[in-house]
């Protein structure tokens, strides 16, 4: 009886709470034209004028602060409070829009390191800003969002959505601290830290300086691992970002998926290394349905890269094209032990579409017009790379690195056991393989059209000429077309294709080609990213 009436006590405690919560909320309104500071803020006609009057209020659970739409703000948003998560029930404090135009603008003029900053809080989203925060100079450091919690524990329920952030001009050296559009952080000397169900989707990220969305958090293995968890980026456009696209640190199980980064500006000092996608000190993440272009980094330059520290990558139905310096980096440290580094184990690259990649016009610190489509270097153990469409393009200067695959030894020791199946790898010029001294790497039922030097050792490839291949091929590079993906059903193989069933069977291959369309269920999949229709 006991017991039945706690339970009973706790659920009556319960539904109270949640019948009475929502009337205790309250919706703030802000107006940078017709508000006063004196005001109570909490209608359209009593509303707020200035940032500074936000930053003093502690917001609660269910609050909600509505900017008006056209307006215009200095300073930074540092907001106090946090919302809670009850028995799965979010309620969270939420930044909005209030009437109809553009989205409310808030300059950081240069002067606080962020425009927005949210600090050691949770159960927050934000939601249809413009921000930017442009200084006389660059800053190291500087952002257009920071969320960082520090000894915090786990911070739970931080979405970012459909925010315009632009012109952050930030340092462009990554060990001064770069600057971004977007950071998260997470820290903690005597609490572990994390977040736990991060959202960053919908945004549009123009010109901001070093990077895109980046992070950092506890990265070292053992008793300090606290990886955050439900990460997820998606639907973002980043542009004219010179430097990292997209990067999350100490995750578990992040996704990222359905982003465009383009147009990024040749803008990095020599001996900078950035790259579009990837994950750094991070385990089970998912890289999907996303587009890189035009990097131009002086080093690395690739579209995509799963990096060191890092376990069960999957890069997967992705486009790359364009990319000075390739489709793909694999690498790790080989020099560097536990706990800060596990290495870069099981790793797997299947059905992504790269054409043009590897066209690098400047040389590299090191290796001169260095390039390679693939670069595989460190100890990377258990690499998987099958059902790839590949596409080398002319390059335009003699000298450049004419490279499919390139594995070396960063640190030390060479990769192990990579797989390469079903790939097709079309070059219009004559290329070269170098896996030096790389061990159990095994290629196998892969297509090659036009003259590799040094072919892998591949008895199940195909070396005939599929038609389709280079007549799509000569159809893309002599039209006028933006190269979207749908322009890429143009390489899917026509009946009678010697590629179709002749591939490798692959255990737990996704269950779909690059466009959606299903593999077979009992027979060899086609070689490269299409099945027939």
């Amino acid at each position: 009886m006991t017991r039945f009436m706690t339970t009973l006590c706790s659920s009556l405690v319960l539904l109270l709470f949640l019948i009475s919560s929502p009337l205790c909320a309250e919706t703030y309104y802000v107006d940078s034209t017709s508000g006063n500071d004196a005001f109570a803020g909490t209608s359209v006609d009593t509303a707020w004028q200035t940032l500074g009057k936000v930053n003093e209020r502690t917001f609660l659970p269910g609050d909600q602060l509505l900017f008006k739409a056209g307006s215009a703000y200095e300073g930074q948003l540092h907001p106090q409070g946090s919302g809670d998560i009850v028995n799965e029930v979010v309620r969270p404090i939420v930044i909005d829009v209030y009437g109809e135009g553009p989205k409310p603008r808030i300059d950081g003029c240069g002067v606080m390191p962020a425009t927005v900053h949210l600090y050691n809080v949770a159960c927050w989203e934000i939601h249809n800003l413009e921000i930017t925060n442009t200084g006389q100079s660059r800053r190291a450091g500087r952002r257009g969002v920071l969320i960082e919690i520090e000894d915090y524990g786990t911070a739970r329920h931080v979405q970012l959505v459909g925010l315009y952030i632009h012109d952050v001009n930030g340092s462009l050296v990554k060990k001064e601290g770069g600057g971004s559009a977007i950071k998260w952080s997470s820290r903690g000397r005597n609490i572990p830290s994390r977040f736990d169900g991060l959202l960053i989707e919908g945004c549009h990220l123009a010109r901001c300086e070093r990077n895109g969305v980046n992070s950092s958090g506890m990265t070292r293995r053992g008793e300090g691992w606290f990886p955050s968890l439900n990460v997820v980026i998606r639907n973002n456009l980043l542009e004219e970002i010179p430097g990292d696209g997209i990067v999350p640190i100490a995750c578990d199980g992040a996704i990222v998926e359905h982003n465009v980064m383009r147009n990024c500006p040749r803008l990095l000092p020599q001996g900078e290394a950035a790259a579009g996608i990837w994950p750094w000190s991070s385990d089970n993440t998912i890289i999907q349905y996303n587009e890189v272009s035009d990097h131009k980094a002086p080093w690395d330059a690739q579209g995509f890269d799963s990096d060191w520290n890092c376990q069960g990558t999957l890069i997967q139905y992705n486009y790359s094209h364009d990319n000075e310096g390739g489709f793909l980096l694999i690498c790790n440290k080989g020099d560097a032990d536990l706990p800060s580094n596990i290495g870069n184990i099981g790793t797997v690259v299947r059905y992504n579409i790269s054409v043009n990649d590897g066209v690098r016009p400047t040389p590299t610190r090191a290796k001169g017009l260095f390039s390679p489509t693939f670069h595989i270097s460190g100890p990377c153990r258990d690499t998987q790379i099958y059902n790839n469409l590949i596409l080398i393009g002319e390059k335009p200067s003699p000298d450049m690195h004419r490279t499919v695959l390139y594995m070396d030894n960063w640190g030390g020791p060479w990769p192990e056991e990579t797989r390469i199946w079903n790939n097709v790898f079309h070059t219009e010029e004559t290329t070269s393989w170098r896996y030096g001294e790389a061990t159990g790497t095994v290629f196998a039922n892969n297509f090659y059209s036009g003259t590799h030097q040094d072919r892998p050792d591949d008895p199940t490839g195909v070396v005939l000429d599929p038609a389709h291949i280079e007549q799509a091929w000569n159809e893309l590079k002599q039209s006028d077309l933006e190269r979207n993906r749908r322009d890429l059903e143009r390489f899917r193989p026509a009946p009678g294709s010697p590629l179709i069933g002749a591939g490798r069977i692959v255990p737990d291959s996704g269950g779909v080609d690059f466009s959606g369309d299903p593999l077979p269920d009992d027979g060899r999949p086609t070689i490269g990213a299409f099945e027939p229709m």
